[in-house]
This record gives C-alpha cells, sequence and structure tokens, in this order.
C-alpha cells in the first residue's frame, strides 16, 4: 500500500490533541521559558502529571528544556512549532469566553501579543503592512506578496532598521530565516516573522514601544510607541 503524505504527522497531532499539553504549549508561545510548576498551573492538573507530559513534549521535540542551577525551564523547540500552533489556532473554534476577565484578555491578545517572539494581533499585521506599503520589506526574488515566502529588505528599510538600533547584516548572517510572513490567526492577514520580525519585536520593547502587560503574550503599545511607530515605519496604531 503506498502511503498518501510524505510525513508522519500523527504522533505530533497526537502530543498536541491532549488539552493539558494542548495548554503548555499555548502558554509557552509568549517565547520565554517557563517552569514546571508554572505550566502544571496553566495546564491545571498536578506537578507530578506536568512532569509526564512535559517528558511526552521532550520526547517529541516540541519543546526544550534550559538547566539553572537546580531548576529546570521549558520553552517551545522553534518558531516552527510555534508556527504550527498558530496555524492549528486558525482552523480551531475560538474558547467560549465566560467573565469580564477572559473577555478584556481576549481583547488584549487581539489587539497586541507577541507570536513566540515576534509581534502579532492587529498591531503585528498593521506594522508588516506598513512595511511592506512604505517599501522597507518586499517579497525576495520578486515573488508575489503573502504568507509563506521569504522576504529580504529594501535599502530603505535596512536605514530604517537600523536608526532603530537593529543590526541587518548580522541578522542576515545567522541561522534562522532572515524574514517571512505569517497568517495571524486572528487578524487573518500577515505579521512579520524570522529573524528580523524577533530582532525588531524585541527592540521595539527595549525601547519602551511595548510593554508586557501580566497575563503572558499580552503587549500594550505606549504614547512613545504610537509616535515612534508613526515616525519610523508610518504605522498607525490607536492606544486601546
Amino acid at each position: 500500500m503506498s502511503l498518501a503524505y510524505d510525513s508522519d504527522i500523527a504522533p505530533v497531532a497526537a502530543l498536541m490533541a491532549d488539552r493539558a499539553r494542548a495548554a503548555m504549549l499555548t502558554a509557552l508561545l509568549d517565547g520565554r521559558p517557563l517552569a514546571a510548576g508554572e505550566l502544571a498551573r496553566v495546564a491545571g492538573v498536578s506537578p507530578q502529571t506536568a512532569s509526564a507530559h512535559l517528558g511526552k513534549l521532550l520526547d517529541g521535540g516540541l519543546v526544550s528544556v534550559v538547566a539553572q542551577g537546580r531548576h529546570r525551564y521549558y520553552r517551545l523547540a522553534g518558531d516552527e512549532v510555534a508556527a504550527v500552533i498558530e496555524a492549528l489556532s486558525r482552523i480551531s473554534p475560538d474558547v467560549e469566553v465566560r467573565g469580564l476577565r477572559q473577555s478584556r484578555l481576549a481583547r488584549r491578545l487581539h489587539t497586541a501579543r507577541t507570536c513566540y517572539d515576534h509581534l502579532a494581533g492587529e498591531a503585528g499585521v498593521a506594522l508588516f503592512a506598513a512595511l511592506v506599503d512604505g517599501g522597507m520589506i518586499e517579497p525576495d526574488g520578486g515573488r508575489p506578496v503573502g504568507t509563506g515566502v521569504p522576504y529580504a529588505t529594501t535599502e530603505k528599510g535596512e536605514h530604517r532598521f537600523e536608526e532603530i538600533g537593529l543590526d541587518v547584516p548580522a541578522l542576515r548572517r545567522g541561522r534562522r530565516r532572515f524574514a517571512g510572513a505569517c497568517l495571524d490567526w486572528t487578524e487573518r492577514r500577515p505579521h512579520l516573522n524570522g529573524a528580523l520580525g524577533a530582532a525588531l519585536t524585541g527592540r521595539l520593547i527595549e525601547l519602551g514601544w511595548f510593554e508586557r502587560g501580566r497575563e503572558r503574550r499580552a503587549l500594550t503599545v505606549t504614547e512613545d510607541g504610537l509616535r515612534g511607530l508613526a515616525d519610523s515605519f508610518g504605522c498607525v496604531l490607536t492606544a486601546h
């Protein structure tokens, strides 16, 4: 019997199909490492059960672990894993919102959040559109604008990124894909990913243009950010 597929996706799909493991993976979309105890609370399971789940995720290559002294912290194994989780989010039903707190968090995540290590939500797609429309990034090799294709910076873009403190040539020399676009799961429009997207997001937070909220992944644009994004990239956002 001939196979109808090139990759065996069943084991990975089975790992993500468990609700507790899915909750852990979603929490790690923040990009920052979490301890097993924190992931246990997120998933609503005991520490022993969380450890068993994390062992399976480690064996499956979906998470990695960083040891600091006696403590172990877990993070997604890479941006490819984050992209899979985001893709699944786009075809999955929304979680039923119960209560004002959940409603407010959902609104904040829609407005601005991190997708692993790059900017997503309304702010992410607006910034990507501004970079493309402003002639600062373009599809590499003259391909059509869209998701799933590599992007390159233009001379104008290099100058703008360097003005805010990014070393674009160093990012280009790295092992990670330089820049691309992935479809945002809440906006259904592309936002910037890759080494450039990660470095740009980190720099925007360093500059105080975005601030991390108490909830993981949620970001808030500041007054400095509204001005800076408009002046540097022609990206006009509204404060929420």
